[in-house]
């Protein structure tokens, strides 16, 4: 193939990708418009406890009804599947409003994206870094999406001690306990203000109080929430003041959070040497086979000894950064 035969196939590649994410990105805006408009008509935002949009079948939108009914068969293909399942708690917990059919879609277009780039403008042509490309393109969606689920994890702890100290003002000021959460909802930050609404309206609607906070728990993985539903529930069932159980957890919790900063800046010397350490090889490998492809082109070609080596060094890589990871995850 010619130069420019190349670019123009490229080309076609890319903006079939970007026609297709505009799909789905378009349908995804016409579902949340339905969502917004039945809950006018209703008067409550509704949500599932997974934070999963559901899917509605009689209405379809023009422009975007044949993708949506696709994607929606794949949906229910996928979302009772394990992995499915795991998909949308993960969604879920990042708070990002995909179905697991579209998820799956990212996943496939991220892997044909990098391999294309890779193919056709970084590497010219060098089939084995574009399929390692194509493989970074394949996780990428799953990257974002637990980097989205730390970053909320980590605002919501660093939140909770004010957001205890908002619950239990409410709760000396006479509130019962919803009234207190609902509060806590319109006063709070995100994410705490999403979730604890999320509480509230499951209360409306009639879930149990346990079950909505369970669901909370669901949604938000935290050993410092989960002590404080735990307190809950039982002070629901034996009885006890609350806003001084509150008060006390709240005070653990911010220590916590205190002690878990220090050890986090003690620790990030190390941190940063385990990625040094995993990335270096890989980038320094990618640097030669673009200045010398003589070179570094035996050390992929030769399938007998080359691809053996590449295999051990890239688990040696992982099981070293695992071990860093290991020494420097100190639980508190």
């Amino acid at each position: 193939m010619t130069t420019e035969q190349i670019l123009i196939l490229g080309g076609a590649i890319l903006a079939a990708l970007v026609i297709i994410a505009i799909g789905i990105l378009s349908a995804r805006s016409e579902e949340d418009l339905i969502e917004e408009r039945l809950s006018r008509a209703t008067g409550n935002e509704l949500e599932p406890f997974l934070g999963n949009i559901e899917e509605t079948s009689d209405i379809t939108t023009s422009g975007v009804g044949s993708e949506r009914s696709a994607l929606s068969f794949l949906d229910n293909i996928l979302k009772e599947r394990k992995f499915g399942k795991k998909w949308r708690t993960q969604l879920a917990r990042a708070d990002i409003k995909l179905t697991v059919a579209e998820f799956a879609t990212l996943h496939f277009l991220g892997m044909i994206g990098g391999f294309a780039l890779g193919y056709f403008v970084l590497f010219s042509g060098d089939m084995v870094f574009s399929i390692i490309l194509g493989f970074m393109g394949f996780f990428a969606p799953r990257i974002y999406v637990a980097r989205s689920i730390s970053r909320r994890l980590i605002a919501f702890e660093n939140q909770l001690p004010d957001t205890l100290s908002l619950w239990v003002n409410a709760l000396r000021s006479g509130y019962s306990v919803l009234q207190s959460m609902e509060a806590v909802a319109k006063d709070a930050g995100e994410p705490t203000r999403t979730e604890f609404q999320r509480v509230v309206q499951e209360v409306q609607i009639g879930i149990d109080m346990s079950d909505a906070l369970q669901h909370l728990l669901d949604r938000v993985e935290s050993e410092d929430l989960d002590l404080v539903i735990t307190a809950v529930n039982i002070q629901r069932e034996v009885g006890g003041n609350l806003a001084e159980i509150l008060d006390v957890i709240g005070t653990t919790i911010r220590e916590r959070i205190k002690l878990k900063g220090e050890i986090r800046v003690l620790t990030s010397q190390g941190r940063i040497t385990g990625y040094l350490i995993s990335f270096l090889p890989i980038i320094l490998a990618m640097l030669l086979n673009v200045l010398n492809p003589g070179y570094m082109g035996q050390m992929f070609e030769n399938r007998a000894c080359g691809w053996p080596m590449i295999g051990v060094g890239l688990a040696m890589i992982g099981i070293g950064a695992a071990i860093i990871q290991k020494i420097v995850d100190i639980e508190i």
